[in-house]
């Protein structure tokens, strides 16, 4: 079970499926509310591929949100 805060910093970043892996393009750093806001925002293909880093975790925003 994760545990963070709502104002920890984070990464909020798109990864595509591009030919060689994807590629990893950064939609913003700040409090994690803020990207939780800003990926509810984004339409659900983009959501799909969203991306939530802390300085020790990496998590699916799907996933994040069916937690």
């Amino acid at each position: 079970m994760r545990t963070t805060h709502d104002a920890a910093n984070v990464r909020l970043y798109y990864l595509n499926d591009g030919p060689d892996g994807g590629q990893a393009q950064t939609l913003m750093y700040g409090p994690l509310a803020q990207a939780m806001a800003h990926a509810a925002a984004q339409d659900p293909a983009t959501q799909d591929g969203l991306w939530i880093a802390t300085d020790n975790d990496v998590i699916a925003w799907r996933d994040l949100v069916d937690e």
